[in-house]
């Protein structure tokens, strides 16, 4: 792809704190001791791209509490710009319990400011350098932001980014699932999709098919769908499904599942912007996610992202 824009990513959604279980069980009510990292899908994709040393910033809203300082200071060390995050006197920072597992986590969500996104928090100026405009389902799930969210990548498509989507998908979280599959639609068109097979299960069901999945998303206008299967790699379709690729990955021990999709994303839309093909880019997002699932530690703020397209 290569770009000319001051930033490889601008990332919008939540940013939230995240406490996770310390011992693996299959839920939450299992689960006996947590501990507190920084999480929100974009925050960490923002981070991840950092870290792999192009720039990003990220759009947001946290409490004017101790847990907002706490996410600030904890993503201040790779280098995102986070001047674009509001701070929202009136509504607590969100936070989410996950459960630690090998697979797909059992979480409840504790939503408050994340959501409170305002149009006038996605200045032109930082849309017009964007390379690509991200976010995430989470994010589109709920008003304010839903519609703040898609004015911002529509003024960001006009002004030359690609969006990227992230369609983590959970009734939880958003329970009307036909309005989900309209916001998606509106949302994808000539953009990057990712989703994992459970999602894809959550959002269609558990008959469809990954074929029936990717004809979906093409007909809605996405550029590119990447389709992970976990262990069995991830499935990569673009040009409206006429080329399409299988990438499998080498197995890894797994310490901790969590966060190992927005590894992964961020290893693909670093090579994505560093111009390599489809298949080059997944193998990237492989790489960094079995680095990010083979320890219960965060990503090390600097990663050389050459090492991943070797």
């Amino acid at each position: 792809m290569g770009y000319s824009k001051k930033y490889a990513l601008v990332a919008a959604g939540e940013f939230l704190a995240d406490l996770i279980g310390e011992d693996f069980a299959s839920d939450l009510l299992t689960t006996g001791t947590f501990r507190r990292v920084q999480g929100g899908s974009p925050a960490n994709l923002a981070a991840n791209l950092a870290r792999l040393g192009h720039k990003s910033a990220l759009v947001a809203c946290v409490g004017a509490d101790s847990l907002g300082k706490y996410l600030l200071q904890a993503i201040y060390p790779t280098g995102v710009n986070t001047e674009y995050v509001a701070i929202d006197p009136g509504q607590p920072t969100s936070l989410v319990l996950v459960s630690r597992t090998q697979g797909t986590p059992d979480f409840i969500a504790y939503r408050a400011a994340d959501y409170q996104l305002q149009p006038d928090h996605f200045p032109n100026s930082l849309l017009n350098e964007s390379a690509i405009f991200h976010t995430t389902c989470f994010g589109l799930s709920r008003e304010p932001a839903r519609s703040s969210l898609l004015d911002a990548a529509r003024r960001a498509r006009q002004s030359g980014a690609l969006l990227s989507l992230d369609a983590n998908y959970a009734p939880s979280i958003w329970p009307d699932r036909h309005e989900a599959l309209e916001v998606i639609g509106k949302y994808i068109q000539d953009a990057l999709v990712k989703l994992s097979d459970d999602d894809a299960e959550r959002i269609f069901g558990s008959a469809v098919t990954p074929e029936q999945v990717l004809d979906f998303l093409h007909g809605k206008g996405a550029r590119l769908v990447c389709y992970t299967l976990g262990a069995r790699g991830s499935l990569i379709s673009w040009e409206g499904g006429r080329h399409k690729v299988h990438v499998a990955v080498e197995p890894v021990e797994v310490l901790d599942a969590t966060g190992a999709g927005d590894a992964y994303w961020a290893g693909f839309l670093s090579a994505y912007l560093d111009g390599y093909p489809p298949a080059q880019c997944t193998r990237a997002g492989g790489r960094i996610a079995a680095i990010k699932i083979s320890s219960v530690a965060p990503l090390p703020n600097q990663i050389n992202r050459n090492l991943l397209y070797e």
